[in-house]
């Protein structure tokens, strides 16, 4: 199950060398986040099947608009099974209910995602009241720090610190940071025990 297929989706796939997809979730809209939707094109030939995509339903008018050709009969166009999401929802994935939560992009409602063990939240600027009950106590949660000083839309590097000691997470991994961060081993040195900077390969256990 992938979530999101931001610009170099492509590469991200041959790397970690994902050989099928049951599906995608798609948090937002974002170009940052939806980008290499086209390279889903040879799974869904590979596997034979129109590609399920869960997103909230104004993210699903905004694909048939960008994506217009991929709902068309043309030959060789992605096959995408767009299945409209609320807030609330469950996803099943391998033996396990992803549940949809909402998450604060600036003013923008977004999918945040919450299984038994783990919670994912990017792009985070706030997180709803239900949102911290349901990601709470959970083995990891991924959190969203742009910088250090954050955006109307996302995280400070200590807000995000911030969230992290609410939700009582086991551990904290920081993600969606820009260069503006500063080195990995800098910043992870000056971070509580069991939180840390994400990185591309990293596998949670």
């Amino acid at each position: 199950m992938v979530v999101d297929t931001g610009p170099d989706f492509r590469q991200q796939m041959l790397r970690a060398r994902v050989g099928s997809i049951e599906g995608v979730i798609l948090t937002h809209e974002h170009n940052d986040h939806t980008a290499g939707l086209d390279d889903l094109r040879p799974f869904c030939f590979k596997q034979e099947m129109d590609i399920p995509v869960y997103c909230l339903p104004r993210v699903a008018a905004g694909l048939r608009e960008r994506f217009a050709y991929a709902f068309t009969n043309y030959p060789g166009v992605p096959r995408l099974d767009i299945r409209e999401v609320n807030f609330g929802d469950t996803v099943a994935f391998a033996g396990h209910e992803i549940e949809l939560v909402e998450v604060s992009h600036g003013t923008l409602p977004i999918i945040g995602l919450c299984t038994r063990d783990l919670a994912y939240l990017t792009d985070v600027k706030h997180l709803p009241a239900r949102t911290l009950v349901q990601c709470k106590d959970k083995k990891a949660v991924v959190i969203s720090a742009l910088n250090h000083v954050g955006t109307h839309s996302h995280l400070s590097l200590n807000e995000a610190l911030a969230y992290l000691a609410e939700l009582n997470a086991e551990r904290g991994i920081l993600t969606h940071f820009s260069h503006r961060m500063g080195r990995m081993a800098d910043i992870n040195s000056t971070l509580p025990p069991g939180i840390e900077l994400g990185f591309d390969g990293l596998k949670i256990t």
